[in-house]
């Protein structure tokens, strides 16, 4: 999913350099059996550093990238995904 949001922030003329756009990701899981577990939810928190004047842009391109995303799209099927930004304007 991080591939698909440096896409949509590259069209916007927004850096999404690894120093600029880098994701934590945290699941959840559960247990079905006694050895065996299942993904239940992913959360990606993407740490974004925009240039002065591109949050609006930067807030856009993190609302609509995943309906174009290969990996959302295959996930959200089975498994809960949440994403949240964090987004710094550079001075």
């Amino acid at each position: 999913m991080t591939g698909t949001l440096g896409g949509a922030l590259s069209a916007r003329d927004i850096p999404a350099v690894p120093s600029k756009v880098y994701t934590d990701v945290e699941m959840e899981v559960e247990r079905l059996e006694p050895k065996v577990i299942v993904i239940s939810k992913v959360r990606l928190n993407y740490h974004l550093t925009v240039p002065k004047g591109k949050r609006a842009e930067a807030e856009r391109a993190v609302s609509v990238h995943a309906q174009g995303c290969p990996v959302y799209r295959s996930l959200e099927r089975g498994i809960a995904v949440e994403w949240a930004a964090e987004i710094v304007e550079e001075e």
